[in-house]
């Protein structure tokens, strides 16, 4: 009895959930491993206890000196994955650990997804610019001036949409090196977003859109690199141009927040459903993707915006209603004060 108690200690000292086993039946497990595989597994067969075909076959295969090591998805209904490994001990019983690799799983499938959405964002343009290149160049002799100038066009602009799309990747592969580098410059916000702004007025002019400016005369500093600052508000300001109603006011608003600087951008847009919410900043994430592409978007701005945020270690928030607009919450930490 008193081994058991002590093995069971020993068990909860494992981060992850763990059972200790022998002649085919849990000995002991830990808290993690109750409630992963039920509460009543002590003293059960292994076959009762976890159902997985694949982790069954492994723990069979254990009894040698070789630990053995599963990959599971659908363990005991969850939808979680799971590696197990089972490693005969010195008294030989056999430990059983399972360690939640739910997340490794979800960044590789992260790296997946992006890898296949950049090759189609660069691969749709590339094939309109083949297409219309051969025809200038197999029928020039038959294409009258105007068609030619409309080729010519087409062909342009989609260079220019590959080149914004590499140039965003480039920018989001720098920003993301630099994240555990904390920018601690004391830079002047209120200069940043008049820069911003005049960058944004020939966009705002194109749509009849006014732009607003609300800053706060006494806004303290921010600690912050300043060419991504400006990234930054280009990309929400642009984004809410972008989005907005033509014809309908983009917000820019700056202010102090206890010990942060709260800056937000608001348009009269038709608005982000709450299920989209959550993924407008994924990397090429779109909630209308014709209209994205048609208006120019590459998929990454928002992206962009958060590894900034993240970067700088403040809060991304965003308010969306739909019909009503979107606003864009940026919290900024201000700069701490020069020792004397």
């Amino acid at each position: 009895m008193a081994d058991t108690i002590t093995t069971r200690a020993l068990l909860e000292g494992l981060a992850e959930a763990a059972f200790i086993a022998e002649d085919w039946r849990v000995l002991a497990a830990n808290e993690a491993a109750c409630a992963l595989l039920g509460r009543d597994i002590e003293g059960a067969a292994l076959d009762e206890v976890v159902s997985h075909p694949a982790a069954l076959e492994a723990l069979e295969r254990s009894a040698g000196d070789e630990a053995e090591e599963v990959e599971l998805t659908g363990l005991e209904g969850s939808r979680r994955h799971w590696l197990m490994r089972a490693a005969q001990l010195a008294d030989g019983t056999c430990l059983v650990r399972f360690v939640d690799r739910s997340e490794a799983r979800a960044a590789e499938q992260m790296r997946v997804d992006f890898v296949a959405n950049a090759s189609h964002e660069l691969r749709t343009p590339l094939a309109t610019l083949i297409g219309y290149t051969e025809t200038l160049r197999e029928q020039s002799d038959d294409i009258d001036p105007p068609t030619r100038d409309r080729f010519l066009s087409v062909v342009y602009d989609e260079a220019r949409r590959m080149q914004r799309v590499v140039e965003d990747l480039i920018s989001l592969s720098r920003i993301e090196a630099e994240k555990f580098t904390v920018p601690t410059d004391a830079i002047d916000l209120e200069p940043l977003v008049d820069h911003a702004l005049g960058s944004a007025q020939r966009m705002a002019d194109e749509r009849g859109s006014g732009l607003v400016r609300d800053v706060d005369p006494s806004l303290p500093r921010v600690a912050g690199d300043a060419g991504q600052v400006l990234q930054l508000l280009d990309n929400l300001l642009t984004n809410a141009l972008r989005y907005g109603e033509p014809g309908t006011p983009v917000t820019v608003s700056a202010a102090a927040e206890g010990p942060m600087v709260h800056l937000s951008v608001a348009d009269q847009g038709e608005g982000i459903a709450p299920e989209h919410i959550k993924r407008v900043t994924e990397r090429f994430y779109r909630v209308d993707t014709s209209r994205s592409r048609a208006l120019g978007g590459t998929g990454l701005g928002l992206s962009i915006v958060k590894h900034i945020v993240e970067r700088h270690r403040g809060r991304l928030t965003i308010d969306s209603e739909l019909g009503r607009g979107t606003t864009v919450h940026v919290l900024l930490p201000v700069a701490e004060a020069p020792s004397q």
